[in-house]
């Protein structure tokens, strides 16, 4: 059996979302979203931290595409089927699904969480999926970087 069949129960595609989502019943969902391109003790501290906060973790990762718009045409560095196989081997994520958008708007209304947690100094109205949060009645909770941990650290590490 190889790395990624192994982790196949954790990793829910778009067509499967909702069925899994059934399935979970009145258990508390956190949900996170990103790129999660370069995973390091940062993302693995954050995740573990958010799914303190609930019953099961739903990690939703930004396809290859969404990432090169959002990042430049030189991301990502890891492929979306191998960020999201260390996703999901990671002990604190249950689930782990992609999205094509560049916000995780139309991913949320399937999966209907909550909590919700973003990483850093974000400003909770101003995320772009604040509106439907709010119609889903969830929670939204901003966790604190690891300081001097990111993936940007990395790759300009990387570069000199």
């Amino acid at each position: 059996m190889g790395f990624y069949s192994e982790l196949e129960s954790k990793i829910v595609l778009e067509s499967e979302i909702g069925k899994v989502r059934n399935h979970l019943g009145t258990g508390k969902i956190v949900f996170t979203n990103g790129c999660f391109d370069i995973l390091h003790p940062g993302h693995v501290s954050y995740l573990a931290r958010a799914r303190d906060l609930g019953d099961y973790l739903w990690v939703a990762v930004n396809s290859d595409a969404s990432v090169a718009r959002l990042k430049g045409p030189k991301r990502p560095i890891n492929k979306l089927e191998d960020r999201m196989a260390v996703l999901a081997a990671l002990s604190s994520v249950s689930f782990v699904s992609s999205f094509g958008e560049d916000t995780p708007i139309s991913i949320l209304g399937k999966i209907r969480p909550q909590i919700h947690t973003k990483g850093g100094d974000y400003q909770i109205e101003t995320l772009p999926e604040y509106q439907i949060l709010k119609e889903l009645g969830a929670t939204i909770q901003i966790l604190p970087f690891l300081e001097g941990k990111s993936t940007t650290g990395i790759l300009e590490k990387a570069k000199s």
